[in-house]
């Protein structure tokens, strides 16, 4: 079993249920503990960047990841938690005011999607940052990005 076989992803039922129940557990008075965004607006972004993984959003390579994902790609995909406060991309911040409920069940609807969707129903357009994915890498990132913004609200 290689060191990847080990490491969660969207496409492992047991993991998608585990982040199922963690957007559960959020609610609309869950305190970040780092970042700007409130439980409802982290979801919205959260669905945005689902959006991408699944192909429904598709947005151009941005310069300072095309000069430097190369040296820092595996920081997407390896075992080790994104850091607090890891830059946002423009194009992904939510600022405006969103409905709790909505979001919720979007989001999950949006990570269910993609992980029943599998390798094939994965985007084979480039990460914005990150380029050039396989869909374990995809499926991993995602896992690895949704677990950084639950733990920022605690669940």
């Amino acid at each position: 079993m290689g060191q990847f076989d080990r490491m969660k992803n969207l496409f492992q039922p047991e993991t998608l249920d585990e982040v199922l129940s963690r957007i559960d557990s959020l609610r609309p008075t869950s305190q970040r503990a780092w970042g700007k965004m409130d439980a409802a607006q982290m979801m919205a972004h959260c669905a945005i960047t689902m959006d991408i993984a699944s192909g429904r959003l598709n947005l151009p390579r941005i310069l300072i990841g095309r000069l430097i994902a190369p040296f820092i790609k595996s920081i997407y995909t390896n075992e080790k938690p994104f850091g607090k406060d890891s830059p946002t991309g423009k194009e992904l911040v939510v600022a405006d005011l969103r409905d709790f409920a909505r979001e919720q069940q979007q989001l999950k609807e949006k990570v269910r999607q993609f992980s029943q969707g599998g390798e094939v129903g994965c985007t084979r357009h480039p990460h914005p940052f990150f380029g050039s994915l396989t869909p374990q890498s995809w499926a991993r990132g995602m896992y690895k990005h949704l677990d950084h913004h639950l733990r920022q609200f605690g669940v």
